[in-house]
């Protein structure tokens, strides 16, 4: 083999070993339990969001970490939530206990990410829940902050051992009433409806059930009929022009991990 092209097949084979250690460089550095690079939270909730969080690792050993960066730069939030946990190493090494919630605003996309020790606690229906409940509509609506906050809330809640909170809200939203365009669509057909069968009913009903008044002219329910003559549409006509009938009336410090390890456990999500 040619010399140039040795050196150029043993620098693509070195590129290929170095690559990963390349990517991970990238990563950010763990500085704190929250890690705000993205500038999305305001320094009183990065406070309370810290003391909460050291609070709660005290309480117990399970290990929570917001971070933010701005972009995933092209790549998908699972891979990169699941690198930047084990780049981190959150969580105790024997426990596998830690979570992380990592949001990437100008991707809009979220992802929490669990500890292989706390996917049967912090399961993915209540990563989803917490997710598509809490900061889904709260970064739509720009409370970065809010949204966040309330989903380390329910985190700290469900990993305490009270998941039921956070359970049956998500069952009453999914029983939430009619979107816009059902409720749209269903007001027009029943207002078609009382129309064509209204219109039906005037012209049957009235020389059936009502007391005949004249020629074509009955009364029933209170009301007096016309419904004698064919209008120009092939409907019943009472005698006004448009046809029908009519009543007679108008009408929102640094740490360091412990070595833990996730598999990929949790949810992701975008607004």
């Amino acid at each position: 083999m040619p010399r140039n092209a040795s050196l150029t097949f043993l620098a693509v084979i070195l590129s290929f070993l170095f690559l990963p250690l390349a990517i991970a460089a990238d990563l950010p550095v763990l500085t704190g339990r929250v890690v705000d690079n993205a500038g999305i939270l305001d320094a009183a909730t990065k406070a309370a969001l810290t003391r909460k969080l050291a609070d709660f690792e005290t309480k117990g050993s399970d290990q929570i970490v917001v971070a933010t960066i701005p972009s995933l730069d092209g790549e998908e939030i699972e891979p990169y939530a699941n690198r930047l946990f084990r780049f981190w190493k959150l969580g105790q090494a024997k426990e596998n206990n830690g979570v992380l919630l990592l949001v990437a605003p100008n991707d809009r996309k979220m992802r929490i990410e669990v500890g292989y020790g706390l996917e049967g606690t912090l399961t993915d229906l209540h990563t989803k829940l917490i997710i598509e409940n809490d900061m889904v509509p709260a970064f739509r609506a720009g409370d970065f902050s809010g949204g966040i906050s309330k989903a380390v809330d329910d985190m700290v809640m469900v990993l305490e051992g009270n998941p039921e909170e956070l359970e049956a809200r998500g069952e009453r939203n999914q029983q939430a009433p009619f979107e816009s365009d059902d409720l749209f669509f269903a007001v027009f057909i029943s207002i078609w409806a009382i129309i064509f069968f209204g219109s039906i009913a005037v012209s049957v009903l009235p020389p059936i059930f009502g007391q005949k008044l004249g020629p074509g002219r009955y009364r029933w329910l209170g009301m007096t009929f016309e419904p004698s003559r064919r209008s120009s549409r092939g409907g019943w006509s009472s005698g006004s022009s448009s046809g029908g009938w009519s009543s007679g009336s108008s009408s929102g410090g640094g740490f360091s991990g412990g070595g833990g390890s996730s598999g990929g456990g949790g949810s992701s999500g975008s607004w």
